[in-house]
């Protein structure tokens, strides 16, 4: 009897376990995974263009990348510019998984139109990767940022880009020519980052390396990986 009663007890204190436990993360929203697919296709597409896209120099040397895929600015009178996106840091010669980020800015003045532009930031230190994991940054104001050179110029660098901790990329569609991201608050993506690595994971701990990489943000990172020259003829 005390045998049986025994059993019980475990196979009742297993079942309870099981009911209390939470899944290690949630299923990866659709958004999402639209989010790293669309992130992956910017930087093919910034870095891959001969002479004229990221500088594979800086790219070589950059902490992290963040990339806002079609960041939306629309301007009636008063304007804002609106952007979700995915940053990854390196470790030795790996990527980490991604964490899910936010960039949002206001702006004033007579202006009217609509926007999309793709963003890719290079992270050139690690005072810049400690801001932006910070809860949240102000560009320009609480880490400096600078326009980054393109194609073999990113050898000839100027000061003001070789002592900035945040060097910006973008590419435009629409009205607007360029993008000024100072004032720009980029934080990250608390909801996101939820849905796809459960509760209690900071940002800091997701890119340090101790976060698996899920199978959707496979593609991304193998992206960063790859070099800029590697499928051209």
């Amino acid at each position: 009897m005390m045998r049986t009663n025994n059993v019980s007890a475990t196979v009742l204190a297993t079942a309870l376990a099981l009911v209390a436990a939470k899944p290690a993360r949630a299923d990866i929203s659709t958004g999402e995974a639209g989010r790293l697919r669309e992130a992956s296709a910017v930087i093919r597409e910034l870095r891959d263009v001969p002479d004229k896209g990221i500088s594979e120099d800086l790219w070589s040397k950059a902490e992290c990348v963040v990339v806002i895929p079609a960041m939306k600015k629309a301007a009636l009178g008063l304007g804002g510019e609106y952007g979700r996106g995915v940053m990854s840091c390196r470790h030795a010669a790996e990527w980490s998984a991604p964490v899910f980020m936010t960039l949002a800015k206001g702006s004033w003045g007579l202006q009217i139109g609509f926007a999309e532009t793709d963003l890719v930031l290079l992270v050139m230190n690690e005072r810049g990767v400690d801001k932006l994991l910070n809860n949240k940054v102000s560009l320009g104001a609480d880490a400096t940022v600078a326009a980054g050179p393109v194609g073999r110029q990113g050898a000839a660098a100027t000061d003001g880009q070789f002592s900035a901790e945040i060097l910006s990329y973008s590419r435009s569609r629409g009205v607007f020519a360029g993008i000024d991201l100072s004032g720009g608050v980029l934080k990250p993506d608390d909801d996101a980052n939820v849905d796809v690595y459960g509760k209690g994971r900071s940002a800091k701990e997701i890119v340090s390396g101790a976060a698996a990489v899920p199978a959707e943000a496979k593609n991304f990172v193998q992206t960063l990986s790859v070099s800029a020259t590697s499928g051209r003829k």
